[in-house]
Formats: structure tokens, sequence, C-alpha cells
């Protein structure tokens, strides 16, 4: 028999069972599908991570007030401003690599517009901290010189703001009042959404520095240069610990912090946390797929069961096909043609129920779904693999029978 002719012997053999063929194939169609579904779930999850990552800025480091000590008493960490200004100066002038180090104050206020407000975050920054969030501005312009050492009355808003205080309408040029402060809207910040933690990054109004701390926070003559935090951003391609080893030893240095004494500051390298949450990401995509997975097992157990039972049913059929002249070989391509060819069609239902479950799963759910070619293409060719492996055993067998033994069968 030629290879035709072994394929149109097969399709005859199936069609002649169609009920049993796709209860066969029912266990591969639900492997394929979860296989399918699981990736494209795992996919949009990773994604998701790295998208809401990339809006805090790339390889960030975050430097923060850390614990002191009054009396013998450890207290909690930020319990005391230790950064200042003059620290970010040092590592944006002394550490090479470095290309932006934003001194960054942070707090809350009502923000009103007429006869509307709306509680927000209120940042007060220098022009270091949008290049070092990879902030662009959508509408309007950044502060310039003279706004960040003028202490000049304007702000730029993000889009949450913008929308709640004045809907459509282009903020840029009108007045805000920010704790009975009067502030010109000079520019509109591009929306960011999310981060990671789930909150909003576009609610939030940024101010120069001095400004917020002269008339918005208020200041002290030993708090005149302080900060909340410094934000510092790496060049491209920039070994990130080395980087945070690095800032550490300067400001122990600047901070004049003696060998065995504790740090008066907090360093939180951003890029491992993003490395950390893109690994867990690709994790739980593996672990979905290895248990869905289990159910290719299971199609192919039961694609092995069937065969045997078709092996039984036709060992007659067998033996007059080997009576005249059918070889051993063309017994064995037969029935593992049938198996990859049940295998097959279980694997492209499986794989357009794939389809069907990663879009229902995004339309139920809101969840991203990502479905690549190459998760189908494993889809396929595991399909195969499970009709040749759990198929060879069958085939073999009645490969195997003798003509004599297959005609006696009843």
């Amino acid at each position: 028999m030629n290879g035709l002719d072994t394929l149109r012997s097969a399709l005859r053999s199936l069609r002649a069972n169609r009920l049993r063929s796709a209860l066969t194939t029912l266990g591969i169609v639900i492997g394929i599908a979860a296989v399918i579904t699981m990736l494209a779930v795992g996919e949009g999850a990773r994604r998701q991570v790295a998208e809401q990552m990339k809006s805090l800025g790339s390889n960030l480091i975050l430097v923060l007030p850390g614990t002191v000590t009054s009396g013998g008493v450890r207290l909690g960490s930020g319990s005391k401003i230790t950064l200042r200004e003059a620290d970010a100066r040092a590592i944006r002038a002394e550490i090479p690599g470095v290309l932006a180090a934003a001194p960054t104050l942070r707090g809350s206020g009502q923000v009103v517009y007429g006869n509307l407000n709306w509680s927000t975050q209120l940042y007060g920054i220098d022009d270091d901290y949008l290049v070092a969030r990879d902030w662009m501005i959508a509408r309007g312009r950044k502060f310039d010189d003279n706004d960040l050492r003028g202490k000049a009355k304007v702000a730029l808003v993000g889009e949450t703001v913008a929308h709640m205080l004045f809907g459509g309408t282009d903020p840029t040029g009108l007045t805000i009042r920010v704790k009975g402060v009067p502030l010109t809207i000079v520019g509109l910040l591009d929306g960011k959404g999310q981060n990671v933690m789930g909150q909003d990054q576009d609610d939030i109004v940024l101010i120069p520095i001095d400004t917020a701390r002269g008339r918005i926070f208020g200041q002290s003559a030993a708090r005149a240069d302080s900060v909340a935090s410094i934000t510092v951003k790496m060049a491209e391609g920039s070994d990130m610990r080395a980087a945070e080893e690095t800032v550490k030893r300067l400001l122990r240095q600047k901070h004049r912090i003696q060998p065995g004494q504790d740090d008066d500051f907090n360093i939180r390298n951003l890029s491992e946390i993003v490395q950390a949450e893109q690994a867990s990401s690709s994790a739980l995509s593996a672990l979905l797929a290895a248990i869905a997975s289990v159910s290719l097992i299971v199609g192919g157990i039961g694609i092995m069961n069937i065969m045997l039972v078709s092996v039984t049913e036709r060992t007659r059929e067998i033996g007059i096909r080997l009576a005249v002249g059918a070889r051993r070989g063309d017994i064995l391509t037969q029935f593992m043609t049938e198996a990859v060819i049940l295998s097959l069609l279980g694997g492209l239902v499986g794989v357009g129920l794939g389809f069907g479950g990663g879009l229902l799963v995004q339309r139920l759910l809101d969840w991203p779904v990502v479905f690549q070619a190459h998760a189908v293409l494993l889809a396929v060719i595991s399909a195969s693999a499970v009709g040749i492996f759990f198929g060879w055993y069958p085939a073999r067998k009645a490969s195997r029978l003798t003509p004599v033994e297959a005609l006696r069968h009843d």
C-alpha cells in the first residue's frame, strides 16, 4: 500500500465509527484548548506586568529615608528626614552613568477649580523627575529654569486630575488652588495608568520643588534642603547592582556614617523588582501550561485504549489483509496513521476552542490575552506527538499478529 491508500483506508475506518472517533479525540481537544488558553492568559499577564513596570521608568534606583535610633529605640522607616537635595546633586555629579537624580517632596491635598475640588497626590520636583520617570508632556510644556528657581506658582497635572476638574477641556493656562495657593497649569502629563500596586499614577499634581517647599508644604530652618526621596535613573546597559552599591557608598560618605553603623537611608533597585515580577509571571505561565498538558496525557491514554479496542475488533480484517499479501509494515502504518489523524483532528478543534476560550476570558474578566504563533505550533506538534507515542503500541500489536491467529478470531 502506498501512502495515499493508507490514508484513505484510515479515514474510512474512522468514518465507520464516527461517535467513537469523536469521543476519542475529546481528551486531545480539551488538552490543546487548555494549553493555548493558559499560555495566552499567562503571556497577557506577563506583558501587563511589563507595561506597568515600564510606566515607572527603566533602570531606576529609589532612595528613601531609613530608620534612625533615638534614645536606644529604633524608629520606623522614614521616621526622620535624612535625605537632602545635596545628596541628589552629589549622585548626579559623582556617579558615572547617572542620567537623572531627582529629589522629590511628597504630600497630598485638595485641589480646587471653581466650585469643583479633588483630593490628589502633590509632588514637588525638579527638572530631573520627568527624565527619571520617562514621563512625557501631552499638552503645554514642562517646567523651565525660571519656574524651578523662581518659586513660580505653576503646576503640571495628571490625566485623572484633569478629567475630574476640567472634563474634556484643555487645562493648560487655567488656574487651580492648592492649600489656598493659586497655581497656573502649564502642562498636562501623558497618561501612565495604574502601577503594579494598583495606584493611579495619573492622579497627581507636580509642582516645582522650591514652590512646594516654600508655599505648599512649608519648611523649617532644619529642613530647608530636605527631600522625601531621590529617584536615580541609570543609562541603558548599566550594571544596576553595581550602581546600587556605588550610590550606597556615596551616601554613607556624605552622611558620615561610620563602619558598623546602620544606613540612615533605604535603597530599592526597581530593576530587580521588574525582573522578579517577570520571572513570577513566566513561572505562572509555565505552571498553567503544565497543568493543562495533563489533559493531553489523559487524551493520549484514551487514544491508546480505543486503538487497542479497534485492534481487537478488527483482528479478522487484519488477518485477511495479511493473508492477501499485506506486509506487517502496512498494518503498522495504517494503525499509526489512524492514531495521528485522531490526534491532529483533536488538535485542530482544540486550537479553535483555545482561541475562543481566551477571547471569552478577555471579555468576561477584562484580562489581557495574547495569542502567540509558536504556542499554536507547539499545540499541533504536541497533538501529533501524542498520536505517535500512544498509537505505536496498539499499531505494533496489530502488525505482529499472524494470519492464522487473526483469522481464527471471532
